[in-house]
């Protein structure tokens, strides 16, 4: 976590979201809510000049919407990404597919609730990602992550580079298990977890547990 608030934009075509995100995210004690925009194009101008730890983005906006945002911010180009959280009220394949490619570090519906919302920004910031539950399964049973190895004979010297534990630890992830969830399945402690999840993500080379739950599905680890 950072040694400062965490310091957001909200980037949402309605102002009554904006409010209501607003009023959530202020009422944390670790975060500030930094700047709004009602439009893709200032939402990427705010960000660049304010640099804010974690941009909370609408899909549907005009001028650019939350897809194009997000990889102009956040994409696999980006040579100083920001964070950026998808919101968005449309539980469509194609859109959580083109956010997570374009570099989004979380994707949530907008009826998940402000607990979500707060989880979701300190996943961000924590180099981490969340995804709403009702589409993480889902997702993950069919996501092929850009920054995963690319199939070949030699599939499995990912696989051989896990441990068991870690294998463990990357099926749990596939099925959409929280931290918490995994350290209580596995009975070890939470920190245990997140260490497991960051040398997995070291020997995978991707970003963060999407990248991990898209490998273990994409090699058929997931369901063994």
């Amino acid at each position: 976590m950072t040694d400062h608030p965490i310091r957001i934009l909200i980037a949402d075509d309605q102002a009554n979201i904006r409010v209501a995100y607003r009023v959530i995210l202020d009422a944390q004690p670790d975060m500030t809510v930094i700047g709004e925009a009602a439009d893709g194009e200032s939402a990427v101008e705010q960000a660049h000049h304010l640099r804010p730890d974690v941009v909370l983005a609408d899909i549907r906006m005009p001028r650019v919407d939350g897809l194009e945002l997000t990889r102009i911010l956040a994409g696999p180009q980006v040579t100083d990404p920001l964070r950026v959280v998808v919101v968005t009220s449309f539980d469509l394949d194609e859109y959580v597919y083109a956010a997570l490619r374009n570099g989004a570090c979380g994707f949530l519906l907008k009826r998940s609730g402000p607990t979500l919302l707060a989880e979701a920004v300190r996943a961000a910031v924590a180099g981490d990602a969340l995804i709403s539950p009702q589409v993480t399964v889902r997702l993950l049973r069919h996501l092929a992550v850009p920054s995963l190895p690319p199939r070949s004979p030699a599939d499995h010297a990912g696989m051989e580079a896990l441990t068991p534990r870690e294998l463990e630890v990357a099926r749990l992830v596939a099925r959409g298990r929280s931290n918490a969830e995994i350290a209580a399945e596995l009975f070890i402690a939470a920190g245990t977890a997140k260490n497991h999840l960051a040398a997995i993500q070291r020997k995978l080379g991707v970003r963060n547990r999407v990248g991990i739950a898209a490998w273990a599905w994409d090699t058929g680890n997931a369901t063994r």
